[in-house]
């Protein structure tokens, strides 16, 4: 393999192969509150990005009860982590993080936690919170998104790039295994904008990363602008170039754990291949094969492993 995968990372870690299965706490988002009527980031569609398990009354005893049978299922022994992510999973009260994260201890046989959220909703308290739940895997996953503060004042996050930066620092202080979400093809961005996101990502205590493709769901915000004709998607093809440019510039220390993005079923407007994503992972893994490119090639980071001689082995 030519990058540095999940799998492998956790295998390091935890000593076998592992597997998340996701929980809907019910947590909400800032950019949804009423309090604030941001409606949202420009590309999110109401569900964020849980299953809605909570609103239809599943408690995570429930959740983690199915998750972990098909976890088995396929991949018999493989150690579960409890995966909130639903949301931003620190928006709200340290109590009801605090609640939230007892009942996840509780879950029988669970083996760590990984934990999405902004990075405006966190502080010392909830890190604390967090880094006290005593698993040996934390893994908190921040969204990013772009480096660039105009695109993220145009895709209305609602947060800074600085923001990002204070939150990883802080995580990785407490312990924590930060994993960053970026996109690929934003609103006002070309591959040069994304190459400069994984940079600033490289110049931070960031353990992993999932790269996703901007793609257009119903009912948000970006849905507007495509049939205005104010926004068109990367092409397949402009995509599997920016990707292979973005390995190539990451440290070859932080371990990939997403190359695209994985629509709900009915979600996807366009483009249309962004719904195909074992094909596009093949046609990744076939164009890095056929460049002999590879995660780190031209990294240059400062803090970083410099260039790397070899794909990972």
């Amino acid at each position: 393999m030519r990058y540095y995968s999940l799998s492998r990372q956790l295998r390091q870690r935890l000593g076998s192969k592992a597997g998340k299965i996701p929980l809907d706490a019910g947590f909400s988002c800032p950019n949804r509150d009423a309090a604030t009527g941001l409606g949202g980031c420009l590309y999110c569609p109401p569900h964020g990005a849980g299953s809605g398990a909570h609103a239809r009354g599943e408690s995570l005893a429930d959740q983690w009860d199915k998750g972990l049978a098909r976890l088995a299922a396929k991949h018999p022994g493989a150690i579960p982590l409890a995966y909130l992510q639903a949301y931003s999973n620190t928006h709200g009260p340290l109590a009801r993080l605090r609640e939230v994260l007892a009942q996840v201890a509780a879950l029988p046989g669970v083996g760590g936690l990984c934990l999405g959220t902004r990075p405006d909703c966190l502080d010392g308290a909830k890190l604390a919170a967090i880094a006290g739940t005593g698993f040996k895997e934390i893994r908190l996953e921040i969204g990013l998104q772009s480096s660039d503060p105009d695109t993220l004042a145009r895709i209305n996050r609602g947060h800074t790039p600085e923001d990002f930066a204070r939150a990883a620092r802080a995580a990785a202080a407490s312990g924590l295994t930060v994993c960053a979400h970026v996109i690929a093809g934003l609103p006002g961005e070309n591959q040069a904008h994304f190459l400069r996101t994984v940079d600033f990502i490289n110049r931070l205590p960031v353990a992993a990363v999932k790269f996703h493709n901007c793609y257009v769901a119903k009912d948000t915000g970006l849905a507007g602008l495509w049939r205005e004709g104010a926004y068109e998607p990367l092409t397949r093809e402009a995509y599997l170039a920016m990707i292979v440019a973005a390995l190539e510039a990451l440290r070859p220390d932080i371990a990939v754990e997403r190359l695209g993005a994985d629509p709900a079923p009915g979600e996807l407007l366009a483009p249309d291949w962004a719904g195909d994503k074992r094909g596009l992972l093949d046609r990744i893994n076939a164009r890095l094969e056929a460049l002999d490119a590879w995660q780190g090639k031209h990294c240059h980071a400062s803090g970083g492993q410099g260039l790397c001689p070899g794909p990972p082995r």
